[in-house]
């Protein structure tokens, strides 16, 4: 399994090196370390235009449902430029483990740029380094999360269909099965397509139907635990010209419609609890 390191190399960059600069920079103040998911959520290690879309990704209520706790070592898989990693990694930096599973930046200029965001608030936050790792993945070549059986919690949100796009959605669950422990879990938030409507394999519009995310799952070897409807919006039709990009936040067509899609808010997301089944004595 390769480790990137280049952590702790961003951030002695962003603070600078030798005396002068040293002499320049403010001395940093670290946040306090919340105990509990509602403090993680409402910390100062979030910025605002987080915070400002809870509304719709209800993040304290998605993290309980899975069961999330402070001590667990949590993978985060594909944790782009670090929505989630804001409420996470503050909440295991003192008793847990945060681990982001992220598409490596030499794979395009996309991904380089959300792992420079990544990296930068990392940056800002010294104190939460020693903490945070980063592993390669890139399915269906990189898929060694952790090493086998050590982590007690993966969790990924809507990405699911950039898998399925490359044809790599189980090679994805299955390295998620690889690195879990017996009695793990598995939280799962997507976008979820009309249950009537057929499999498009490559689920080109974003959207993908929750009986197919629990049937990868499983072939993988979990089991369904629970669903929640915690990030339903009944207001999303599904059948928008750009998919679900043309929805909060990408509004892909720009202004055409802009009000319209506003209002409705961002995507209907299927929210699934799934467990890796524990060794029987």
């Amino acid at each position: 399994m390769k480790r990137i390191l280049f952590v702790s190399a961003l951030v002695f960059a962003a603070v600078g090196c030798g005396s002068a600069k040293k002499a320049e920079t403010p001395a940093h103040t670290p946040h306090p370390l919340p105990k509990s998911i509602s403090e993680a959520v409402s910390s100062e290690f979030r910025s605002p235009e987080n915070k400002a879309r809870d509304v719709h990704r209800h993040p304290v209520e998605t993290l309980t449902f899975f069961g999330l706790e402070p001590q667990m070592t949590v993978i985060e898989v594909s944790p782009g430029a670090g929505w989630y990693t804001q409420i996470l990694l503050p909440l295991l930096a003192e008793n847990g483990q945060y681990i982001a599973a992220a598409v490596p930046s030499s794979t395009g200029d996309y991904m380089k740029n959300l792992n420079e965001k990544q990296a930068t608030w990392l940056a800002a936050h010294p104190e939460l380094a020693p903490k945070f790792k980063v592993t390669d993945f890139n399915p269906p070549e990189q898929v060694d999360i952790a090493p086998e059986g050590t982590a007690d919690m993966v969790v990924t949100f809507r990405n699911v269909h950039n898998w399925m796009a490359k044809g790599a959605e189980q090679a994805a669950f299955n390295s998620f099965f690889k690195a879990l422990k017996p009695g793990g879990i598995l939280g799962v938030t997507e976008h979820r397509a009309n249950p009537k409507q057929k499999t498009d394999p490559k689920a080109s519009s974003g959207y993908v139907r929750e009986k197919d995310v629990i049937r990868m799952a499983e072939k993988a070897g979990f089991k369904l635990v629970a669903k929640s409807e915690v990030n339903a919006n009944p207001k999303d039709t599904k059948d928008h010209p750009e998919g679900v990009w043309t929805l909060p936040p990408s509004l892909r067509l720009k202004e055409k419609d802009r009000d319209k899609y506003v209002a409705i808010g961002e995507s209907d997301r299927m929210t699934l609890k799934f467990m890796k089944p524990k060794k029987k004595k």
